[in-house]
């Protein structure tokens, strides 16, 4: 089976050992993603809303580097890091996914690696033929 990584360039990938994505045969696998700019900044601190709309464009972004769409997807994870603001977390979530409707999970967690992240998105995909 063919196996394709992308990658986003940034630090921690070599450090920590994993790729953005990881393309499996038709399946795409999205690593945690936060609201990270190209230049590694965080976008909309301290707004969890608009850190879930930059995650899951950071999400979009991967999948299309590796010949996905987000109508592929059909699983996501939310981790938070306050399960209060999971309905703005929720309403960027249906913005993107409202019509493909994938399996998904929202979890509180304790922390994220940075303290400015309050949310972080995974994503699964089967590429359809």
């Amino acid at each position: 089976m063919k196996r394709e990584r992308y990658a986003t360039g940034t630090p921690w990938e070599p450090v920590v050992g994993y790729s953005r994505a990881v393309r499996a045969g038709q399946i795409v696998f999205v690593s945690g993603t936060t609201a990270t700019a190209e230049d590694g900044s965080i976008v909309g601190k301290g707004d969890p809303y608009a850190q879930a709309i930059q995650a899951l464009k950071n999400i979009e972004a991967a999948l299309v580097k590796l010949g996905a769409t987000l109508q592929d997807v059909v699983r996501t994870r939310m981790y938070v890091v306050n399960i209060d603001q999971w309905e703005q977390i929720g309403k960027a979530h249906g913005e993107f996914f409202k019509d493909i409707r994938p399996a998904t999970s929202m979890v509180e967690v304790s922390r994220l690696i940075d303290p400015q992240i309050l949310v972080e998105i995974e994503a699964d995909a089967i590429v359809s033929s």
